[in-house]
């Protein structure tokens, strides 16, 4: 007899549903499996990211400083090699396989205080991610629709726009792993056109030198002195901080750089020396094209092309490019621009593949759904829709949102760098506190001048708090514990009841003693035969996943007692009383006694402290984990 042919919709959602899987239990993100590679060539990339930042910053720093551009992306690049890059460098050594920033902070604020940060942080972090793919789609399409060889029917930057978001979650759809190969020759051959553009600009502007006349007159005509074009510029200057990015991604993707010979897993030097090389040398880089650019691009390019629907708008070292060294070789920095843009979405798309599972998931905060590739990629997508038709795809207009994911993480990185910091000196931790101030300033600033993102980030935070807590309660009577050890003794404890019944008597450690507990449960379930008492200690309630529950045998005033700790201490009694069913053979038994006190606000107490109403959660975990009656473990109430 054959089996039925599977419907449309089973292939369907077999193929959407595709790669489910199950949290990682720890938040590292080590990505041992992964080939390892020069530095060099892992900092190509994140330089498709960072480094595509050029096709469109000269511009957005223009709009948000005018002549005074070339100041502010002095303070800038100032910020970036005296703050942030003392800030990652000392993430690439407190998080060597790639945990991060945020997950820095996890670690040194625990409980529920540092998993709220995280899930705020992550809001920033979607805002991030979700504004490179759309701005770096916006950007690519201006290059796309202002090239010289483009029909007028194809000359919609909306409607390309969204033609590359679509086709980006396409390929995702189907199947998307980034190539470091792939990298190195699009940001290889974009920096090498970048140089040749920036290299004829500033030539023009040696050889005319009037044009530099002008600009220092248009200085001195809004500004009557140097300390107040310094003063101004330094307040001017967050509007420029997406100029900052790529720091992130450097540190996220030091598991696929090759470190010495001499690396472990628990102290990879070589491999952190090699992430602050990356570092350093991507700084280095950005740090001369960004004051290179600003300042030619300022001198030599009208003010009126920067504005929206200007030749320059969002494109300005195109600009340069065509007007200098031809339409061909423009039509060639065109499409460099473009593939490298493109790349940069898809390079922010597989960080927010990456970022949800590993936190969300963790702490019982994600749907089912979130654990498959396909579904997010279509809210992504639909989500990176929404907000282009927000914009109008248009770049200036998103630089604000983007600058606010970007200084928002490098302030909570400066932060957490600051409170591990303390512990090495007095110095270190001013300095960094410095750092943490200047940062936090600039991320206000941009907040109240531009509240574009804040806006963005408050959607994504409230999005992840609702589903958060919504599927924290749907997934509460999960079985969350992988493995149950018990020590010799309370093996030995177990082994003497082999001709009576398993009895275990819950016992709030400190509630009462021994021997009136015993004679209480004696008494209310009309017990005899030996009993153990069941101690579970609360842990961390925040956390939902343990990879093992740890149970030891001990003996006080005679009494057999069975001790654990663990976040939740219904999954824990329940997880301890299938494990001593597989391991004797018979269904344990374990009595508790009902809680005083209003359901609901036991339930809230569960879900938040791990704790309540411990009986009937208890038994509807086991009831979960164990469909067959038969063979579910007994709880009596009394």
């Amino acid at each position: 007899m054959t089996s039925a042919k599977p419907t449309f919709k089973e292939n369907f959602n077999r193929w959407f549903f595709e790669g489910m899987r199950e949290p990682p239990r720890h938040g590292n993100a080590e990505q041992g499996g992964h080939k390892k590679a020069p530095w060099w060539q892992v900092m190509c990339l994140t330089g498709v990211d960072y480094f595509s930042t050029l096709g469109y910053q000269p511009g957005i720093a223009f709009m948000a400083a005018g002549v005074l551009s070339p100041i502010a992306t002095l303070i800038l690049v100032l910020l970036t090699l005296f703050g942030a890059l003392p800030v990652y460098s000392r993430v690439a050594k407190e998080s060597p396989h790639g945990q991060g920033s945020i997950s820095m902070l996890e670690e040194l604020l625990s409980g529920w205080k540092g998993k709220t940060l995280v899930l705020v942080l992550l809001g920033f972090a979607a805002t991030d991610f979700m504004i490179t793919m759309t701005l770096s789609a916006a950007d690519a399409a201006a290059h796309f629709v202002e090239n010289p060889f483009v029909p007028d029917l194809l000359r919609n930057r909306m409607g390309v726009t969204i033609a590359l978001l679509a086709l980006l979650g396409a390929i995702f759809l189907k199947g998307f792993k980034e190539a470091i190969g792939l990298s190195v020759f699009l940001v290889s051959t974009y920096l090498v056109l970048n140089a040749v553009v920036v290299g004829v600009g500033i030539d023009h502007v040696l050889n005319n030198p009037g044009k530099v006349i002008d600009w220092q007159q248009a200085l001195f005509r809004q500004h009557h002195s140097v300390l107040e074009m310094v003063a101004v510029s330094a307040l001017l200057f967050p509007k420029l901080a997406l100029g900052l990015s790529g720091f992130e991604t450097g540190v996220a993707v030091m598991p696929l750089i090759k470190g010495s010979p001499n690396d472990t897993e628990e102290d990879p030097a070589g491999r952190i020396a090699n992430a602050r090389w990356l570092l350093r040398t991507a700084a280095i880089i950005m740090s001369f094209f960004l004051i290179a650019s600003s300042f030619m691009t300022s001198v030599l390019i009208p003010a009126h092309e920067f504005q929206h629907g200007g030749k320059a708008d969002g494109r300005a070292l195109s600009y340069i490019a065509h007007q200098y060294l031809g339409e061909v070789f423009g039509t060639i920095y065109d499409s460099s621009s473009i593939a490298i843009l493109w790349f940069a979405g898809a390079s922010a798309m597989a960080g927010l593949l990456n970022l949800v599972p590993r936190y969300l998931p963790r702490y019982g905060m994600a749907p089912n759904w979130a654990k498959a590739i396909r579904p997010l990629v279509c809210f992504f997508t639909v989500i990176a829709f929404v907000v282009t038709v927000l914009f109008k795809a248009d770049v200036d207009a998103q630089g604000g949102a983007y600058a606010t994911g970007v200084l928002v993480l490098m302030t909570s990185a400066a932060f957490a760098v600051w409170l591990s910091s303390r512990k090495f000196g007095l110095l270190q931790s001013i300095g960094f506190l410095a750092i943490f101030v200047v940062f936090a300033y600039t991320s206000v600033a941009n907040m109240i001048e531009r509240p574009d993102g804040l806006k963005i980030a408050s959607f994504f935070i409230a999005v992840i708090l609702l589903t958060s807590l919504i599927s924290r309660a749907i997934r509460s009577t999960e079985l969350r514990i992988m493995n149950v050890e018990l020590d010799k003794k309370a093996k030995a404890f177990l082994e003497e009841l082999e001709d009576s019944e398993v009895r275990l008597v819950a016992h709030r450690s400190g509630a009462m003693d021994h021997k009136t507990k015993e004679a209480e449960a004696r008494r209310v379930h009309n017990l005899s035969g030996p009993i153990i008492f069941l101690e579970v200690e609360r842990t961390d309630a925040s956390d939902f996943f343990e990879d093992v529950l740890i149970v030891r045998g001990i003996e006080l005033y005679g009494y057999k007692i069975l001790k654990c700790k663990s976040p939740a201490i219904p999954n824990a009694i329940a997880a301890l009383l299938l494990h001593v069913r597989d391991l004797t053979g018979k269904l344990p038994n374990v009595y508790m006694g009902w809680t005083e006190g209003h359901p609901l606000y036991y339930v809230l107490k569960y879900l938040f402290f791990g704790e309540g109403e411990t009986a009937p959660i208890t038994r509807e975990v086991l009831r979960e984990a164990e469909p067959d009656q038969l063979r579910r473990p007994l709880v009596h109430v009394g």
